[in-house]
């Protein structure tokens, strides 16, 4: 299922959510009905979701996208201690649209649930003006974390973790596009 943005009132803010993994077999679609189900409980986000697997970057559609979205979630496997090949092309791919916006990060793996892919994406993202929220929704051994019915084990924490994500995102969103709106970002 594919969303798109469409005129958003100011009550709502947009939310890329930019899906990562592009591997065949991939677990992201279980990790994404999930956090889709998250975000449809509320009513203050309007999602756009941009599975790379399904719509490639870089493309014109990719950079639109973000341009119009007023904050970006980016759901990421660790793979080889790092974050995939396909998402570093779409991401830079983009230049002056994720300037001034807020990025958050919702990842899973093995041990590390997808930590350190999240650590290697926030210094790139630093460099292309955009603020990196510093809660993170992690999936440790993601596949054993959910059940058959595609729900998390644990689903009271991580649902509780990831409102609260939501919750932090909601506030740099709202913030930044009133100071974008106010005053445009000027990069050096």
């Amino acid at each position: 299922m594919s969303r798109t943005l469409e005129e958003t009132p100011l009550d709502r803010y947009k939310l890329a959510v930019v899906v990562g993994s592009v591997r065949e077999g991939r677990f992201a679609p279980v990790v994404k009905n999930w956090l889709l189900g998250q975000i449809d409980a509320r009513d203050d986000i309007k999602p756009d979701v941009i599975d790379l697997a399904e719509d490639p970057a870089p493309s014109a559609s990719f950079t639109e996208r973000i341009g119009a979205a007023d904050a970006i979630l980016v759901l990421t496997p660790e793979y080889n201690h790092s974050f995939p090949g396909p998402l570093k092309t779409a991401i830079d791919s983009v230049g002056a649209e994720w300037r001034g916006k807020p990025i958050a990060f919702v990842s899973y793996g093995g041990l590390s649930g997808g930590l350190r892919a999240v650590e290697a994406l926030r210094p790139v993202f630093a460099e292309l003006h955009a603020v990196t929220i510093r809660e993170t929704v992690s999936f440790h051994l993601a596949w054993e974390r959910f059940g058959e019915d595609g729900e998390p084990r644990d689903a009271e924490s991580v649902n509780r973790a990831a409102q609260g994500q939501l919750d932090q995102l909601a506030w740099w969103a709202y913030a930044l596009r009133t100071a974008r709106a106010d005053r445009p970002y000027v990069a050096f």
